[in-house]
């Protein structure tokens, strides 16, 4: 499915009021995961309360101990504290990366802000060397802004 094709999904899930905010979140999760083929743990992560350390949110994939992680640690840590999205097309080349599992070869981190603050991302594993393009950050850029209608 193209990402153009999954967008009105997106937009459909979002706007599910019969769901919770966290069965939406994760039903995002579960409809990236099954329609991308190279995206293979999909999940969110939200600032914790008012400490310098993410949550971890709703998620699919295999299991992950990192379910809190201190602002500037690891990919996700690291776009906490930049504000801007985070492509990494080999995690082995990554001095600061935190490895979920040894068949992640790639990430990529998109934040998700709220009135200019950055209250949380989504980010994607893929056990696919390289997959990620400028049309996968565009698309992840998509469906954060449409995220944040879940907290309004």
């Amino acid at each position: 499915m193209t990402f153009d094709e999954l967008k009105p999904q997106i937009e459909a899930t979002v706007s599910n009021q019969n769901k919770s905010v966290d069965e939406r979140l994760l039903n995002i999760c579960e409809l990236l995961e099954l329609n991308i083929s190279y995206y293979n743990w999909v999940g969110f992560y939200f600032r914790n309360g008012n400490k310098e350390e993410l949550k971890l949110g709703p998620y699919v994939g295999a299991p992950t101990d990192h379910t809190i992680i201190p602002f500037g640690k690891g990919i996700c840590g690291q776009v906490a504290v930049s504000n801007q999205n985070f492509v990494v097309p080999d995690v082995s080349a990554q001095d600061n990366y935190i490895a979920c599992s040894i068949t992640v070869k790639a990430e990529i981190v998109i934040p998700i802000f709220v009135n200019g603050e950055n209250i949380g991302q989504i980010d994607i594993d893929s056990n696919t060397p390289d997959p990620f393009t400028e049309e996968d950050e565009r698309f992840l850029e998509f469906v954060c802004e449409k995220v944040v209608a879940l907290f309004f």
